[in-house]
This record gives C-alpha cells, structure tokens and sequence, in this order.
C-alpha cells in the first residue's frame, strides 16, 4: 500500500481536460476541482489562404491536437489516470469526411489534406444570399439571415462548385463536433454547433428535455425539411439526416463510451475516459467565465438568474464574439439568435460579432512600414508589439499638452473595423474598412495612433451590438471579457470607457480551454449540470471600470457618431457608384 502512494501521490486528485482548436493552434489545458489551470500547451495548425478561400486538414489538426495534450500533461505532471473527462471547442469551421473518415477535399486545388472550409472563409457570399431570398421561417432565429459563415451556405457552395466531392462525402460535420467524434467514434451533435451554425431549431427539444430529463442524447427533430429542400440541399434530409446529424445533445452529454482506445492511444490518456458534447470555441469562452462573480456581485441578493442575464461576454481573439443569454427569446434584426441552449442550456443566447478584431490589428500593425523597426524594438526590449505601442502612446499622452488623456491622441482619425465585412449588428458582409485622417507620416508614432484607432473602431464596433440588443429587450450592463486581447489593458480600457460599462476578468486567462474543460467535468457526472460546473469552477480577476472623467465619456460620444456616420456614407457612396454603373 505504502508503494502505491508513493508512486502516486495525488490518489484522489481530478483533472479536467479542456481542447481548444482556435484558427492558428491546438490548444490543451488541465484545471482542477476548483478551477484553476495546472498546465497548458498549444502546437500550431496549418492553414491554407487564397483569396475569400481559407482551409485546414482535420488529420493536421488532429496530430496537433495530440501534441498539445501530451506536453501539457507533461508540463502539469499530470498522469493518465488523473483525467477524469475530456471536452472539445473548436472553431466553427466545416469538416467533410468519407465513409471510412477520411478527409474528402473542399478545396478547388483539389488536395485532399484540405477538408475543412474554416470559419472566416467568405466563398459563399453568394450562396448565403440567395438563401435568405426564400425569407424560410428558420431564419428568423439567426438575426434574419444566414451568414456566409454559418453553414449551410458553404455546403451549398460545395454542391456547386466541387461535385465530386460532394458525391463522395459521408459526414460533413462542425470542427467541433469532429474532434469529439474522433475521440469517440460517436456522431451524436451538439446543440451548440448545430443551432448556431446549421439552422436547427433547439427549441424543439424544449418539451422532449422537460419530459426526458436524464436522456443522454436525442433523435435530431429540430432540422426544418422543407428549409433544405427549398435552397437546393434537400439530399441532406437523406437517411434520418445522416449526414448532417441524426442526434443531437445537450452539451456536456457523455458521448458514447468515452475515448476510443485508438484515440486514447494516439493522446497518451486511458480508454474510456468521459468526453463530453462539444462547444464552438467562444461559446466555451462564455461557459468559462460567465459565472465569474467579482465582489460587489457577491454582495448582491439578486438572483443567478437576473445576474446572468445583464451580462455580456467578449471572446476576443482572431475575431470577437459577444454572447448574452435571456430566459425569453429575444430576436434581434441583424444579431444571431435566439438560440436555445447553445451555451447555457434552457436559456436563450443572443450571438453579435466581430468579424475581424485581432486578426484586424495585425493587418494595421503588420502592414504598415514602421513594422519591422517596431518588432525590433520590442524582440530588444523583450515586451511584445502591444505593450511597446502601448508605451509609446503614454509617452505621446505626457508630450502633447493639447491632448488631456491617451484616448484623445486619436481626434483626427477615426476608423471603420469592417476590414472582412460586418456580422453584426447591420449584417452586411460587403461592408469595407475605413480609415479616416491619413498623412504622408510613416514613423512609429503614427502606427501607434493608427493602432490606438483601430482599437477605439472595435470598441465602438461592441458599443453599437450591446445598444442594439438593450433596445431589443436585453438589460446588459456589465461585460466578461476572454481570450487573446483581453490581456491587453489598452484594448479593455478603451472598451470600458467606450461601452461605458465594468469589465470582469476571469481569474485563469484561459477562459475557452476551462470551458472545455468544463464540459468533460459534467461528461464525468463530477457536477450535475453544466451550469452548477460553471458556478464551481467560474472565478473573478481584475475589474476594469469605465473612466470617471466626464470629458472621456464626452470625447467617445462625439466619435462614436463620427463612427456610425462612417457606415452610413459608405452605402450612400456604394449608391452613387452603382448608379454610375448601371
């Protein structure tokens, strides 16, 4: 006996594996019984970019993902035995696979490593066009129209375009729901990815879910037939909707009889193990930290349920996502949703976006032609490009006597983040970037302001969803923020002072790898629901407060007009020149 706990000195300890599979990396995180990270590590993915075309390899980001979750096992000291559940995020990128599961190409270069049509791809602008032309009820529940980014237009332009491929494909599936099928050999779905992206309609569980409480997973009856049928894609209603998912289940579900031993092999983890019904990635940001309560929080008598619904969560990292839940459906012209539970199950969640956000401040940083001198700097002082131009900026706040605080540095250029099109909350994927108040200046001052422009473009861009979706019956006044840019204290100022609300910090930064994590906590039957995981395991950091400076609130309402007047004459002049045109 004595042997026994010597070589393993944490006999009772649980470990909660979370993966996250962003645009660039895998990721892999363990987090104990109270939530706290214990070790992480992340392997990079390949992706492919032709112009409005971006691809991945599943079997790539497979074998990166089994490289992030054995070193960070290693990095945690964490043995196989100690993992008592998995759960999968994942981009909400389209993987297409054949009947013996191996990649089927949708790529027009015709390679068959590139299966997956990524998140950002926008080749099926087209296709998302026509599909909102049939006005089909099912979508009212996504802001009125699909996306290019959603689903069903990307496989309508497979259809189309690759028809070899389409003919050859099994299963096409949400990047997410993939990597939980690896693991498991289970096809079931989850309710996240296929009501936020598909078009499913949750709610018709509502009933099913009160009457089976303790089912495991349901037969998918919330597909619309005569939707697919309508837009040309009526062969997906084949055979129980097999291709696309014939069940479907509350996320957090055990799939199957946990990992598979091929798969357990290949991560370095036991057959067996509980892996939980997957999430998209930033909806597993939400479930990390939407439960974070900082201190003044703690002292209020509200209940949970009106804490919940006032907030909104920032997943900010290539692109943003802003999440807020409700207990009654809410729509929203122009925002995704209602959803029902697609992150918190049995409420209702409401999805604006970003299209571009950090993927946005690269491009400035990148492409400007102080870039290379500033990334030298940086590499010599040891500090990242952020917080040298974050630097830089203070320095020119104190030098200029004209400008009473940092934010002000901007008053003559003013920014339109639309660099991939709007998600929301005008919808309109063909609306460009803006950048007002250029001069022939190209020293590292002048990208620190073209920085801090852009990052105050992005902040008005989550202003105007949040004020959308308070006039839609929403009462958010406070926001959870997570994911790469949260870690930068310029960009959260900048949005507390311009949203004017607090911001909570989660206290572990990996919010989306603890809400994987989370979901292979309830996989295992460690907590009874994921909202109670979420309650246990949720922690508050730092909260950023709006300024107390009146003259910075009067100050960003002056620019937050200058930034609504910047979309409104662009569609004036996209009018004057399609007239010319015509």
């Amino acid at each position: 006996m004595t042997t026994n706990v010597e070589l393993n000195p944490f006999p009772s300890r649980s470990v909660f594996l979370g993966v996250d599979v962003g645009t660039g990396s895998a990721r892999a995180g363990l987090f104990d019984e109270s939530g706290k990270l214990l070790g992480s590590s992340s392997s990079p993915i390949q992706i492919w970019k032709d112009g409005d075309c971006v691809e991945q390899s599943s079997t790539d980001i497979w074998h990166a993902v089994c490289a992030a979750v054995k070193s960070a096992c290693s990095l945690a000291n964490v043995s196989d035995v100690e993992v008592k559940g998995i759960g999968f995020a994942a981009t909400c990128s389209l993987v297409a696979v054949d009947s013996e599961g191996s990649p089927v190409t949708v790529s027009w270069s015709g390679d068959s490593r590139r299966n997956i049509i990524v998140w950002m791809d926008h080749r099926a602008v087209k296709q998302a066009e026509r599909i909102n032309s049939f006005n089909s009820p099912v979508l009212q529940y996504c802001g009125g129209g699909v996306s290019p980014e959603m689903e069903p237009p990307k496989l309508l332009w497979v259809k189309e375009n690759l028809q070899e491929s389409w003919s050859m494909v099994y299963k096409w599936m949400d990047l997410s729901d993939w990597l939980s099928y690896r693991a498991t050999g289970d096809d079931t779905r989850s309710l996240c990815t296929t009501v936020c992206k598909w078009t499913y309609l949750g709610h018709a569980h509502m009933q099913q879910q009160m009457t089976e409480k303790g089912s495991r997973d349901m037969e998918a009856c919330g597909w619309d037939d005569e939707f697919w049928e309508e837009i040309g894609l009526g062969d997906l209603v084949d055979g129980h909707h097999s291709k696309i998912g014939r069940s479907v289940a509350f996320p957090g579900h055990p799939l199957g009889n946990g990992l598979t031993a091929t798969a357990a092999k290949e991560l370095g983890l036991l057959a067996g193990t509980p892996v939980g019904t997957s999430l998209i990635d930033a909806h597993a940001g939400g479930v990390g930290v939407m439960e974070s309560k900082s201190d003044s929080d703690s002292l209020k008598k509200d209940s949970d349920v009106d804490t919940l619904c006032t907030r909104m969560v920032l997943v900010c990292g290539t692109s943003t996502c802003h999440m807020a839940v409700s207990r009654e459906k809410l729509f929203i012209p122009g925002v995704w949703g209602p959803f029902w539970s697609a992150m918190v199950p049995e409420y209702w969640l409401t999805e604006g976006g970003q299209s571009a956000t950090g993927a946005l401040l690269d491009h400035i940083i990148e492409n400007h032609v102080a870039s290379p001198r500033l990334a030298n700097q940086a590499a010599s002082q040891k500090v990242s490009v952020f917080e040298l131009l974050n630097n830089i900026l203070k320095s020119m706040a104190q030098e200029d006597t004209s400008s009473p605080f940092v934010a002000a540095l901007t008053s003559e250029m003013h920014i339109l983040p639309d660099f991939h099109g709007n998600r929301s909350p005008v919808a309109d994927p063909n609306s460009k970037g803006v950048v007002f108040g250029m001069t022939l200046d190209t020293s590292e001052k002048q990208l620190a302001l073209l920085y801090l422009a852009t990052v105050q473009g992005i902040a008005y861009g989550t202003r105007h969803i949040v004020e959308h979706c308070n006039a839609h019956g929403h009462k958010i006044n406070t926001l959870l923020a997570c994911g790469g840019l949260s870690k930068n204290p310029l960009f959260i100022q900048e949005h507390a002072d311009i949203v004017g609300c607090p911001i909570i910090l989660p206290r572990e930064s990996e919010s989306v790898l603890l809400g994987a994590a989370i979901l292979g906590a309830v996989a295992a039957k460690s907590y009874p629901s994921l909202h109670d995981a979420m309650k246990a395991l949720n922690a508050a950091g730092q909260v950023v407060h709006p300024s107390s400076d009146p003259k910075v609130k009067k100050y960003h309402d002056a620019k937050y007009r200058i930034f609504r007047d910047l979309y409104e004459q662009q569609l004036s002049h996209r009018s004057i020149i399609s007239q010319a045109l015509s």
